[in-house]
């Protein structure tokens, strides 16, 4: 079996192949770079069977020989990220995806888009269920990252009505784990990195607003699964665990054995109150759900943190 991995040296992409090399596949690791490192990606270049390209997917992919499975994970995910590239991210997105997609078409491969909760916006029904259509402000500053995932979705489900392409759409929920950026202005890498330094730890808000939190192992499982399932609708991947962003800030000082101060800063515009997958289809579908506690993945993520932060 061989893999193509879009975005398969950033945080999860890298993970992913990783876990494909592992199982036996062969992987074309396919990258830019803009959020992505070679570091995240250099034990698996060791692999007999890894090959690392660097291209930018929103332009015309070739990769020789046969592939089994594209899966296309490149795309800014952070919101600093996509509020500097926003142009990027509604690219990798629309163009992005149309490429992916036609060198799955192309090569008769099974086809996977890794798209967000971002689509269920700001929403107003909880926990988000897959045919909730979500609440999007197409026009505010997030709208790039939520409408480029959206129209990700609507094409990939369109290849596979209208071309017959097999694929696969998960919903990924928050994630954390080894290789996240440090400054990447996400919850858990800003307050890790805030916890670890003696900084202030910035909460938004109030941080009454909730999230929930998945280990990337959990989530790499959940994909795996996936693509061996005959499963074409979307799929939501998360731990249904909830708590506040205040909640979380507190449990990370602790871990870190922190003093810390929590600072408030106001709330960025258009960011979701509440976000918890309701995973009752992967349940069903899949047998899966989370395995890794969330104070146990907090404490992996810390003490890869804490050793970065020393490097």
């Amino acid at each position: 079996m061989r893999a193509l991995v879009t975005g398969g040296a950033g945080f999860i992409g890298s993970h992913l192949c990783e876990f494909l090399l592992a199982r036996g596949f062969d992987v074309v690791c396919m990258d830019n770079f803009i959020t992505g490192s070679p570091d995240n990606v250099a034990a698996a270049g060791s692999h007999p069977g890894f090959a690392l390209v660097r291209h930018d997917v929103t332009e015309y992919i070739d990769v020789p020989g046969p592939l089994d499975w594209v899966l296309h994970l490149a795309s800014p995910a952070s919101p600093r990220d996509y509020l500097e590239l926003p142009i990027q991210t509604l690219k990798v997105g629309a163009l992005g995806t149309h490429n992916a997609l036609g060198v799955a078409k192309a090569k008769g491969a099974r086809f996977l888009l890794a798209s967000t909760s971002e689509v269920y916006g700001d929403p107003l029904v909880h926990p988000q269920r897959e045919d909730y259509w979500g609440n999007v402000n197409p026009v505010g500053p997030r709208g790039v990252y939520d409408e480029a995932k959206r129209f990700a979705e609507a094409i990939t489900m369109a290849y596979h009505r209208t071309h017959r392409v097999d694929t696969r759409i998960v919903r990924i929920f928050n994630s954390h784990g080894p290789r996240m950026r440090l400054h990447d202005g996400r919850a858990i890498p800003a307050f890790m990195t805030q916890a670890l330094t003696g900084a202030p730890v910035t909460v938004f808000g109030d941080g009454s607003q909730t999230r929930s939190f998945q280990y990337i192992s959990d989530l790499i499982d959940g994909i795996w699964r996936l693509m061996q399932s005959s499963v074409s609708e979307p799929l939501n991947i998360g731990n249904p665990h909830e708590m506040t962003l205040l909640e979380l800030a507190k449990r990370i000082i602790r871990l870190a054995g922190s003093r810390s101060e929590i600072v408030f800063r106001p709330l960025p515009e258009d960011d979701p109150k509440v976000r918890q997958p309701d995973i009752s289809r992967a349940r069903a579908l899949l047998g899966w759900e989370p395995r890794v506690d969330v104070e146990e993945g907090l404490r992996l993520t810390l003490d890869w943190f804490r050793e970065k932060l020393r490097a």
